[in-house]
């Protein structure tokens, strides 16, 4: 079953993308299809008015008898809203030809906007991460803190792609090294294939990068925002999951501050979910060193000391991390018969809805 959210969504980018079309781009290969169907139509239609008018005029059980109609009896100004329905259905025909005869761009350019936003995904792989965290909606192998926080990336997945966004997301695995598993894009199910291929017990077995440097995932992801030109964009986010078990104030000689200062500067908050069983905020030492941290660059810290608390600052990020995001778009050859026939369709309903369902455009003048 398709969501009506979803249904109304797909209706809403259809409708935009029809209107932004200029006429001098739409090719149409079928022109001759089109006429040719209507030409059918128009036929079938002047047969059947030419055989009812050469029918009997015979009275009998199909007429129907009235009583006479006095001159003085005047008609009614309104009784010409009974050919309403019948003049909406006639204004979708021109559509749905449009339609038939498939219209296609050949090449375009366009800028679109979506709401959405440009999000790293940066999950923490080090060895700290085997410790335990159990869950029971997450679905994990093993009861470890990294397999915890794959699970929770892969639910935050789900969450933004049943949204209503079109974001940008990228994919990070970070230790002592930081690793670009997947550049942005908007490709959902290679984002979901990469997170599912990083929990596999066999591939974090092979992760050779142990040790936990929060500063080199961060800067890793900044670096990818500054890859992609998207530091002078809005929407930028980075959505992290770690045990936060790290001390480190310097990378490579680098101070964090001129870190957080980057990201403070490129407007990229940063949304820290810390993976700690039965831990509150504050009972691992290094929660005092990253929450003002973290906070200085717009985003929040969550101390999740369980499965609950992880889902329900998910559904915080998700419904922070909004905003609207501009896409430079190239098609070779787009096929542009979706918005005629959406036009056409919509017409038809209305003018069916308003023959059965209102008696004024269904009666005698």
């Amino acid at each position: 079953m398709i969501p009506v959210r979803e249904l109304l969504y797909a209706v809403r980018d259809t409708l935009d993308q029809w209107l932004s079309l200029r006429s001098s781009d739409v090719h149409f290969d079928q022109t001759w299809t089109a006429v040719l169907v209507l030409v059918v139509v128009i036929a079938a239609a002047g047969l059947m008015l030419l055989a009812r008018g050469l029918r009997s005029q015979k009275a009998g059980r199909t007429h129907v008898a009235l009583p006479a109609v006095l001159p003085v009896m005047r008609s009614s100004r309104f009784s010409l809203l009974r050919h309403a329905a019948f003049l909406v259905f006639l204004l979708g025909v021109p559509f749905f030809a449009v339609a038939l005869a498939d219209p296609h761009t050949a090449f375009t350019r366009e800028e679109t906007s979506y709401p959405g936003r440009r999000i790293a995904l940066l999950v923490d792989g080090s060895s700290s991460m085997v410790m335990k965290f159990e869950t029971k909606s997450l679905k994990t192998p093993e009861n470890r803190a990294f397999y915890t926080a794959v699970a929770a990336a892969e639910h935050f997945m789900k969450l933004r792609m049943n949204g209503r966004y079109h974001d940008l997301i990228a994919l990070i695995q970070f230790g002592n090294e930081a690793y670009v598993v997947t550049p942005f894009t908007t490709d959902y199910d290679n984002i979901m294939l990469s997170i599912r291929l990083i929990s596999s017990p066999k591939e974090w077995g092979s992760f050779n990068d142990w040790g936990t440097t929060i500063m080199q995932g961060l800067n890793q992801a900044t670096q990818l925002f500054r890859a992609f030109d998207f530091v002078n964009a809005a929407g930028n986010a980075m959505v992290m999951f770690t045990d936060g078990r790290d001390d480190e104030k310097d990378l490579k000689g680098k101070p964090i501050q001129s870190v957080v200062d980057d990201m403070k500067k490129y407007k990229i908050p940063v949304y820290m979910i810390r993976t700690g069983f039965d831990l509150k905020e504050g009972q691992i030492p290094t929660d005092r060193l990253w929450k003002p941290i973290v906070e200085q660059t717009g985003g929040r810290f969550y101390a999740a000391d369980s499965e609950e608390s992880i889902l329900k600052a998910e559904a915080e990020i998700d419904k922070l991390a909004t905003g609207r995001i501009d896409v430079r778009e190239y098609t070779a050859q787009r096929p542009r018969f979706d918005g005629y026939a959406l036009v056409a369709i919509a017409l038809w309903l209305c003018a069916g809805i308003m023959k059965l369902g209102f008696r004024t455009f269904r009666t005698f003048p």
